[in-house]
C-alpha cells in the first residue's frame, strides 16, 4: 500500500509541475504586451502651422470634429510650437498623429519614431503672380527667396553679406532647400551671409517689407498670406525658386498604430479632403486639398538635401 501510495504521489507531482509548466505561458506572454499594436481611445493630432497667429489651434477644431465623425472617437488637435517640438512629440508617443511638413516627417521617420500613411495635395501655382491653379493638384512645391524689386538680388550668389529672414533649421522651403543651394553654389553660409529666425513665413516676408531683411525664404508663393494687408505685394517684391521640388506635408502616425486604425485613419483623410466643408478647413489651416497615399521614397530628396546642410 506504501508503494502505491507513494506511485500516486509521484504522479500527483508530475501531473501539478505540467499543469505549472503551462501556467507559465500566459504570463510571459502578458510581459509582451509593450510589443501590441496601439489602438486609440482618444486620437491625438499634432501640427506646425504655416502662418503666425494665434488662433491656429481655435481654427483646428472643425477639423478635430471631422475626424472624430468619421472615426468614432473624441479627436484632440494641438499646434506645434516649432518642426523640432513635433519631432520629439512624435518620438514620446505624446501624439498619436502627426501632420508634418516634410523634412520634420523625415527627421521623426528616421528616428523610428512615425511612419507617413497620405502625403498632402496642394493646388498648383501660376506664375508670374503667385496665384492658385485650382485645376491642377501637385505632390510638390519649390522654395522662393524673395526680396525687393530694387535689392539688386537675381540669385544665391547675390546673397552675399545679406541679411536673410529664415525659419527653424528644419523648415524645408524655410531653410534646408535654399540653405543646401546655396552651398551648391559655393557661398559659405556660415560666413558670407546673415540669417535671421523668423517665426512663420509670413512674418519673415513682413521683415523685407519692413527693411528688417534683405530676403526671406519661403514657400511658393508665401506672398499670397499678406495680400489683404499687403495688395500690391506681387508687384513690390520679386523672387527666384529653388531648383529641386520639395514633397508635400505627411500625415504621419506613430510606428506601433494598429493596423486597422491606420486604413481607417487613411480613409477618413481621403474622406475628408474630397468633401467640399473638408477640404476647405484644411485648406485654411496648411493649404491642404486632398490627400494620396504616401511612397516614402518621395522624401529621399529631403534627406538628400538634409545631409547639405548637415542634417
Amino acid at each position: 500500500m506504501k508503494k502505491k501510495a507513494l506511485l500516486c504521489l509521484a504522479a500527483f507531482m508530475l501531473v501539478l509541475l505540467a499543469a505549472c509548466g503551462k501556467s507559465e505561458t500566459p504570463d510571459n506572454n502578458k510581459s509582451k504586451k509593450g510589443d501590441e499594436a496601439f489602438v486609440p481611445q482618444t486620437l491625438r493630432v499634432q501640427f506646425v502651422p504655416t502662418k503666425s497667429e494665434n488662433t491656429a489651434e481655435a481654427k483646428a477644431k472643425p477639423l478635430a470634429d471631422l475626424l472624430s465623425k468619421e472615426l468614432g472617437i473624441p479627436v484632440e488637435v494641438s499646434v506645434s510650437t516649432d518642426y523640432s517640438t513635433i519631432i520629439e512629440a512624435m518620438a514620446s508617443k505624446q501624439i498619436d498623429l502627426g501632420i508634418m511638413p516634410p523634412n520634420a516627417y523625415v527627421l521623426a521617420k528616421d528616428r523610428g519614431a512615425a511612419e507617413a500613411i497620405l502625403q498632402s495635395e496642394l493646388y498648383g501655382v501660376k506664375q508670374p503672380g503667385g496665384q492658385p491653379d485650382e485645376d491642377n493638384k501637385v505632390s510638390s512645391f519649390r522654395g522662393q527667396i524673395i526680396f525687393k524689386k530694387d535689392s539688386g538680388i537675381k540669385s544665391y550668389e547675390d546673397l552675399k553679406g545679406k541679411t536673410i529672414a529664415s525659419q527653424d533649421v528644419v523648415s524645408a522651403s524655410g531653410y534646408v532647400f535654399p540653405v543646401a543651394e546655396m552651398i551648391k553654389a559655393g557661398i559659405d553660409v556660415d560666413r558670407d551671409v546673415n540669417f535671421v529666425t523668423v517665426n512663420g513665413i509670413d512674418n519673415a516676408i513682413l521683415s523685407v517689407i519692413n527693411g528688417d531683411a534683405d530676403a526671406a525664404f519661403s514657400f511658393e508663393d508665401g506672398r499670397n498670406l499678406l495680400m489683404k494687408d499687403y495688395p500690391n505685394i506681387h508687384e513690390d517684391l520679386d523672387s527666384f525658386f529653388t531648383e529641386a521640388r520639395i514633397p508635400n506635408d505627411a500625415i504621419a502616425v506613430r510606428t506601433d498604430m494598429d493596423k486597422e486604425w491606420i486604413e481607417k485613419i487613411r480613409k477618413a483623410f481621403i474622406a475628408i479632403g474630397e468633401s467640399e466643408d473638408g477640404r476647405e478647413i484644411v485648406r485654411a489651416l496648411y493649404g491642404h486639398v486632398g490627400y494620396v497615399e504616401a511612397d516614402d521614397s518621395n522624401y529621399d530628396v529631403i534627406r538628400e538635401y538634409g545631409k547639405l546642410v548637415g542634417q
